[in-house]
């Protein structure tokens, strides 16, 4: 009898749990691939897996598209733009032909937008917004699902759970990675750690107060404590490794233009005691105009991108050291306290009386654009997560990578950026105020970025792809996270995504990085024609029958593909180190599966015959054989190609590679 009632209990609490199990009913989502992290890597991961025929969930904790790219960064930092290909580039391109150019890369923020959500619409991407992960099941190694919570409102409503084959984590702090349990870091190894010498505690000159800078609240009184923003602990030997976080801020949008202009008002929590620091520099170093403590960049429309520059500045030192790895709650403290430290910022220099009033004045002629972030008071909705956690993989990019010493051969993009970090923390010195941590080292080409730096330990993770929080030392990350090297990592894993559920039973490290490679040359490099709104890929055969075959795509003429097609920017032409043209895929195509496949094999190979060729037309090219490619068959030497050099393609006509 008491063992009948134990088997019955048993049995109502597993009815029990299946009920309430999240991977039962209508709570269970199930697509092929599921990106995480709607930014601009997001986007461009969740846009190739779709156009590739996968079923493709987007999941985007806040309301918006993009990040960082729709979120103010309107002056793209890159470094070397030629590096700059696919659906990055065409990103940029779109962009150009909003603005009439044939590229833009400093933007308003809501056209920016407008781009990400015409990719999600055209190629019809399902996107969750408003939800964020709390769980991972990750399971001998294979993310089985993930669990979600609302935003909004996490304890009213029910959570859902997502099952996918492959999943890419694309948001700036990597939480579907941690979840799932893989390795990770978070702040600045010390110089040790990999061999380098940028690493850990920095003290440089950029980016720097001058000396004399008095930290104390009554002036020469230690005893009266320090001013906002100072760490009372003493300042760490260069090369030490810590958990400090570079500063985070926010990118500014204003506006000059009275029509447009929304008025800075008194924020909350407003404390002017937090600029006094600013107040001190100013007497060293007295205001000449209001841009004196920013980079003040024009974007169109009378718009800015601000940005921080000099000791004090938009940057809020030390607050974002818990970000990485806080829960929600905190993370949204920590923004809130951005936000208000920001517009306060703007506040105190308009309206304190301790700031000239010719400064005042032309602060107060600047104020919101009241075309942007209009749900949103007219603030962006995207904090400048500059770094947060970091992949530990098989591969880990390091300052030697940066520098050209050590090489990897299973490159998927290209860091192009100086090492780069923002200060760290701020310090009494000599009884003086000094911030550590920024670096600024270039003067060094563009470095391929390994395949396995997005991939985690094959015993941590088979199926998931972390193209932006990727394993990178801290100083070698600052190299590489710019938003364009994060839409090109973006479209490689996507492509890597689609090839490990096709070939390799979903895991991801064990996908041909070279297959990936081709594919993103010649079959999957999808650039927007400037004669139309449609984008092309290229054909998935390359039969004679296909090749010869009339095609019809949404806005675009029916016709055979031609060496017109190719030369508009449709098909894979172009350099993949600086987008210069290959003279031999220029050629007109044949009706021939022979003629096909040895243009393809040009392509893979990277090199041409040597023989002769044109193509019709106004556009006509030619060359001959004492005409020599490099290693990569690039004929665009003078656009500042990385390999470019002796031996590079010699144009017979004036035509331009763009």
């Amino acid at each position: 009898m008491r063992m009948s009632k134990i088997i019955s209990c048993l049995a109502m609490l597993s009815v029990t749990a299946c009920a309430c199990s999240p991977l039962q009913g209508e709570n269970v989502k199930k697509v092929d691939i599921c990106v995480y992290g709607g930014t601009s890597a997001g986007v461009i991961a969740a846009y190739t897996a779709r156009q590739a025929g996968k079923s493709v969930l987007l999941i985007e904790p806040g309301r918006h598209l993009g990040g960082m790219s729709s979120g103010g960064l309107g002056y793209t930092d890159i470094g070397n733009k030629y590096v700059i290909r696919g659906l990055a580039l065409d990103f940029y391109r779109r962009l150009g032909r909003h603005y009439g150019k044939l590229e833009q890369w400093i933007f308003e923020p809501k056209e920016a937008e407008a781009v990400f959500n015409e990719y999600i619409r055209r190629a019809d991407v399902e996107v969750w917004y408003d939800s964020r992960i709390v769980r991972a099941a990750n399971r001998g190694g294979v993310i089985r699902n993930i669990t979600l919570e609302n935003s909004v409102s996490p304890r009213s409503s029910p959570r859902r759970t997502v099952r996918a084959k492959v999943f890419i984590d694309c948001s700036y702090e990597g939480d579907l990675m941690a979840r799932a349990g893989v390795s990770y870091t978070v702040g600045r190894e010390g110089n040790e750690r990999y061999g380098e010498t940028y690493n850990g505690a920095q003290r440089m000159n950029g980016h720097q107060f001058p000396d004399g800078i008095d930290p104390y609240i009554v002036r020469g009184d230690s005893a009266s404590g320090l001013l906002y923003g100072i760490n009372p602990d003493p300042i760490l030997p260069d090369g030490t490794g810590n958990k400090k976080v570079q500063a985070y801020n926010f990118r500014i949008a204003l506006t000059d233009r009275p029509e447009n202009r929304v008025e800075i008002t008194r924020p909350d929590n407003y404390d002017p005691q937090r600029y006094e620091l600013l107040v001190r520099l100013k007497e060293k170093l007295p205001w000449k105009t209001p841009y004196d403590v920013f980079i003040w960049s024009r974007m169109p429309n009378g718009k800015t991108d601000i940005n921080n520059s000099g000791g004090f500045s938009t940057d809020v030192i030390g607050e974002n050291w818990n970000y990485p790895e806080a829960d929600y709650p905190e993370r949204e403290r920590i923004r809130k306290f951005h936000e208000d430290y920001t517009k306060g910022l703007l506040y105190f220099i308009g309206h304190d009386p301790r700031v000239p009033d010719s400064i005042r004045r032309e602060m107060l002629r600047w104020g919101y654009p009241k075309d942007e972030y209009t749900d949103n008071g007219h603030w962006t909705h995207q904090m400048y997560v500059r770094e947060a956690r970091r992949m530990i993989g098989p591969v880990v990019m390091t300052q030697h990578h940066c520098l050209g010493e050590e090489t990897v051969t299973d490159g998927i993009g290209w860091a192009a950026y100086t090492m780069d970090s923002h200060n760290c923390d701020r310090h009494v010195v000599n009884g003086m105020v000094k911030n550590e941590g920024n670096v600024e080292i270039g003067g060094f080409g563009p470095s391929p970025v390994s395949y396995r730096a997005v991939t985690p330990r094959a015993e941590e993770a088979r199926n998931l792809l972390v193209p932006v929080c990727l394993s990178a030392s801290h100083i070698a990350y600052g190299s590489i996270r710019m938003e364009p090297v994060f839409m090109v990592l973006a479209q490689s894993s996507a492509i890597a995504a689609c090839q490990a559920i096709a070939r390799c039973g979903g895991c991801v490290q064990r996908v041909d990085v070279a297959a990936v490679m081709n594919l993103r040359a010649i079959r999957w490099r999808m650039v927007a024609s400037p004669n139309c709104s449609s984008i092309t890929a290229m054909p998935k055969t390359s039969s004679s029958a296909a090749i010869g075959k009339r095609r019809k795509t949404p806005g675009r003429p029916t016709g055979r593909i031609s060496c017109r097609t190719i030369r508009r920017g449709h098909f894979p032409n172009r350099c993949d180190t600086c987008r210069g043209f290959r003279p031999e895929t220029n050629t007109t195509f044949m009706s021939t599966s022979r003629k096909w496949a040895e243009r393809l094999r040009i392509l893979r190979s990277g090199f041409s015959t040597g023989r002769g060729g044109t193509t019709g037309g106004s556009g006509r090219r030619t060359w001959s054989s004492k005409d020599r490619p490099a290693a990569n068959g690039c004929v665009s030497a003078a656009i500042g190609c990385p390999k470019a050099g002796k031996g590079m393609w010699r144009f017979r006509t004036k035509r331009r590679t763009a």
